[in-house]
């Protein structure tokens, strides 16, 4: 239709050259400017805490244009004065990522039961899933424990376990979509007869190798980047605080038991967070210069 829903937000702006006065640099800073030279200037600037962690729709084959999601960059200009605006000649900019990492403390195990009761049967179906705990890092391995109590007349035929991705984009009225990054069906234990039952565990990975090729799954990042995950779970600390994020997305684990044609389905979900773990920033500063640079704190960039 020709409309373009972009917008731009300028989250910080300084001075780099000449140098501002009283103006400390890092310990990094300093070894890189050794390295880079007496012509490198240094600068820093932080965050605001309330700014949404990058987020990018993964686009199909067939969609043109840049793709949807929040993105940062560092833009660098010449100009006469500080209100002067960028030119493309005199202009470079550098992406970056926002990235939310995860807190220290887990929440409480995830564990729910779902009871189903049929037409002229005397008893219900039970279906108890829990998880081995709430937070999870990206790659981990999610173990579901499925407890299932058939005291109904239906039998319990095959088992379904699917990951699902839950974006909310908040510009859009209705633009909540949902999206399965990974699943399993089994047939072990099955069929689970009437007054029998069943204890299984059965393990999920979300990853994105397996959902590179599908279209609308959010990333941290754009495909292009080598260290691109799946998109995090955003963490607000106010519910209503949705719409300063642009995007909120989320996890949840659902399990599905099918009962053949006639007897349905009996489902049940769990939420769970999915992040990045806090690293080591004392390891970082430990490595190689550069290394420190690309995997440098989120809420605090130093760049030369």
């Amino acid at each position: 239709m020709g409309l373009n829903f972009q917008k731009d937000l300028y989250l910080e702006s300084h001075q780099i050259y000449p140098p501002p006065p009283n103006f400390q640099s890092t310990k990094l800073q300093d070894r890189l400017i050794k390295k880079l030279g007496g012509h490198a200037y240094p600068f820093t600037f932080k965050m605001p805490s309330n700014a949404p962690p990058s987020v990018t729709i993964n686009p199909g084959p067939e969609d043109e244009g840049h793709p949807c999601g929040v993105e940062y960059f560092i833009k660098c200009f010449v100009g006469e004065s500080e209100s002067d605006r960028s030119h493309r000649r005199s202009t470079v900019q550098l992406a970056i990522r926002r990235i939310q990492y995860a807190p220290t403390k887990s929440g409480k195990q995830p564990m729910t039961i779902v009871r189903k009761d049929f037409l002229m049967s005397p008893g219900d179906l039970e279906l108890e899933i829990s998880l081995d705990k709430q937070l999870y890092y990206h790659g981990e391995k999610i173990a579901v424990k499925c407890i299932i109590r058939n005291q109904s007349n239906k039998v319990v035929k095959k088992i379904k376990v699917a990951v699902q991705q839950n974006c909310d984009v908040s510009l859009l009225s209705g633009g909540t979509y949902r999206c399965n990054v990974a699943s399993i069906e089994t047939s072990e234990g099955c069929p689970i007869n009437p007054g029998s039952g069943l204890s299984k565990v059965i393990h999920v990975i979300p990853s994105l190798e397996s959902n590179k090729d599908r279209q609308g799954v959010a990333l941290d990042g754009q495909m292009r980047n080598i260290e691109t995950n799946l998109a995090s779970s955003t963490l607000l600390a106010k519910p209503e605080s949705r719409d300063i994020f642009g995007m909120v997305i989320s996890y949840t684990v659902k399990t599905k038991l099918y009962l053949g044609a006639i007897g349905g389905e009996v489902t049940a979900e769990l939420p769970f967070v999915l992040m990045h773990a806090k690293p080591d920033l004392r390891e970082l500063m430990r490595g190689d210069s550069e290394a420190s640079v690309d995997a440098f704190r989120s809420d605090n960039v130093d760049m030369q």
